[in-house]
Formats: C-alpha cells, structure tokens, sequence
C-alpha cells in the first residue's frame, strides 16, 4: 500500500490567538512539508486546486512543479484539479512540466469538485456540471493517449489535428478520478480502467464499501486488467505522541474550518462531543497516537482492500511544527508499520 499526504493548503487564522499566516509564509511551510514527506519515504502528496481567500492554491502544478525541483523520489499530484472548470489542453501541459522537471512523479487527480467558486469564475454554468466533466476528461484522456489530437465538443472549440506539447517524462501521465460518493462518478472511473480516489471525510467509513464494491465490479466487467487495478482512500487525520495530545491539538483548527463550511452548506456546527465520535475506532477521522493512526488505516484496508492510504492533515492550519512533527510520525512510524502489515496479510492469503 501506498502512503501519502493530500492538503488544501488552508491559510486559516489559529484559533487561540487570530494570527493568520501571510501567504508567503504558509506556502514556504508547505514546500518544507513535502520536502519532509519525501526524505521519509512517503509515497505522495497531493495539493488541492480551489479559488477562495481561506485556501492559497488555485494551480497546484505551479507549486508541484516547485516541489519537483526540491524532492527526489515522491509522487506529486493534484487533489484535486477542478476539471470541469479549467483547460484539458492546459492541464495537461502543466502536469506534463511537472513531470518532466520531477523526472516521472507527476499523476492528476481529477474531480468535478465540491466547491463551486471556479464555475462563475471562468464564465461556467453549473447546470453543466455533470457534462463538463465527462466532455473534458474525454479530451484530457486523448491528450494523455495522443501526441496529435483532433476532437470535437459542446463547451470548448474543436480540435483538428494539433501536436500538444510538451509530453511527459513518461509515455502518459497517471490519471486518477475523485469521487465522494456519488454512483455514477464511481462507474464512470471503473469503466474508463481509470484510478479511483474516494474521499471520506464523515460518518462511518464502513458505508462506503458499496462504493468500493461497485468500481471492483465494473473494472472487472469492463475487462480490465486486474493487475492495474488501484484504489486510495482519503481520510482527515493527523498524529502526535498520545491520543490525547493529538485530539487536543486539532480540534480547534479542525472545528474551525468544519464549522465554517456548515455554515456555508447547511451543516450543524462541528461540536467536540460530534468530534470525538469520528475518532472513534470505526469512525472516518484519523487522529490519534500512532497505533491508533496504524489501526485504523489497517481497519480501512479490511472494509476496501485499497491500494493506497491518503492522510489530509491540515485541515485546519496548525502550527508549523506540528506539521512537521506529524509527518514524521507518519513517515517513520505509522507507514512502515502498515506496509509491514499489509505485506504480512497479502502472503498469507497468497494474493501477489
């Protein structure tokens, strides 16, 4: 199993004091991040694209691009990159920079995304939103086939036989499809044989295996190749010494953010009775001590039989510190541990 990161990187005030980072400082925190992830041996770490004053990246390729040039071995890629909204053509070349100047780490994670800001901003109407998507991951895959595309569209002009350049290090660019939940996005990322990443973010994980259930079903029947096969789970966490510590230390900022965006999209206030019930053994938020952390991905293993774990940790902005001390725990102690577990359980079962 892969292990790895996703942030959106929020610049949010702390909430004890009200003190906000200033851009440059946040975003100088976050290439040590990954430049930490990546000298422990992570596996990935993926950055958010949104368009609002309380997250700072609206082009993660220009920021993974900058982290290509201070990382050796770890995956860089979005999480996601609001499709819908932006360029095939455009993506594409961004991320095929990043791979080239990351010599073959670069992988897009497109979603149709949760939040709406980019439709308006980029003149899209969202009674479209399902279209959009489907007509631009069509072009975006032929981009990804194809050194000469011709195609032809309802929301952006035709193509007729023009070179996209520059191409990847590698002969494609990994692409893999967000989903949070919704059925058909689930069907639709099977039957293309494309990378699932499912998001769970609330309630009991466990709800989600049908989910996980249908995309094995349909990649199956759509006569995919079962060796290619590669899901990931994304899940809110974070890590310190003791359980107690690290609940202490993220609810604030964690509440903070939650609370916001209830109010914004008709939510009950995050409350830490509601909090702690997430931490729970078989609840959808990892944070914790580290045993807890290793439990609870291995418990999320047993339900999905996923291929790859992503941590969001910064939810909410925490000290720098804190980061970093939480990705250590990550990299040093959470991940060898499951991998370890993981490796043990594919021997025992005989699965290759």
């Amino acid at each position: 199993m892969e292990i790895g990161i996703t942030t959106f990187v929020e610049n949010t005030p702390d909430p004890t004091n009200g003190n906000l980072l200033s851009p440059q400082e946040r975003l100088s925190n976050l290439l040590e991040e990954i430049e930490l992830a990546d000298q422990l041996g992570l596996d990935v770490f993926g950055i958010g694209e949104h368009h609002r004053s309380d997250y700072l990246v609206s082009s993660p390729a220009v920021v993974l691009a900058a982290a290509a040039a201070r990382t050796k071995n770890i995956k860089l890629s979005s999480a996601v990159t609001v499709l819908s909204s932006d360029d095939p053509v455009r993506v594409f070349q961004d991320f095929a920079h990043v791979d080239l100047l990351s010599k073959g780490r670069a992988e897009i994670m497109a979603g149709r995304g949760s939040f709406i800001e980019s439709f308006p901003l980029f003149g899209y109407d969202l009674k479209d939103y399902d279209t959009l998507f489907t007509e631009k991951l069509e072009l975006l895959l032929e981009l990804n086939k194809h050194e000469h595309v011709s195609w032809e569209g309802k929301h952006r002009p035709s193509i007729k036989n023009r070179g996209v350049y520059p191409r990847p290090y590698g002969k494609e660019l990994p692409i893999w499809i967000a989903v949070g939940g919704t059925p058909a996005s689930v069907v639709r990322a099977a039957s293309l044989g494309l990378p699932m990443a499912l998001a769970i973010i609330g309630g009991m994980p466990d709800r989600f295996v049908p989910f996980a259930d249908l995309y094995k079903e349909t990649y199956k029947k759509a006569g995919h190749d079962p060796a290619r096969f590669q899901l990931a789970i994304n899940s809110h966490g974070y890590i310190s010494e003791d359980s107690q510590k690290a609940a202490d230390e993220f609810y604030g900022p964690y509440a903070q953010v939650m609370s916001k965006l209830g109010r914004e999209r008709g939510w009950s206030p995050m409350s830490r009775e509601h909090y702690e019930m997430m931490r729970q053994p078989q609840g959808s938020l990892l944070v914790g001590s580290p045993q807890q952390v290793i439990d609870k991905i291995l418990y999320e293993y047993e339900l999905f039989g996923n291929t790859r774990f992503l941590l969001q940790f910064s939810v909410g902005t925490l000290p720098h510190k804190q980061m970093l001390h939480a990705i250590e725990l990550l990299g040093t102690v959470v991940a060898p541990a499951v991998k370890k577990a993981v490796a043990k359980q594919k021997n025992t079962t005989g699965q290759s």
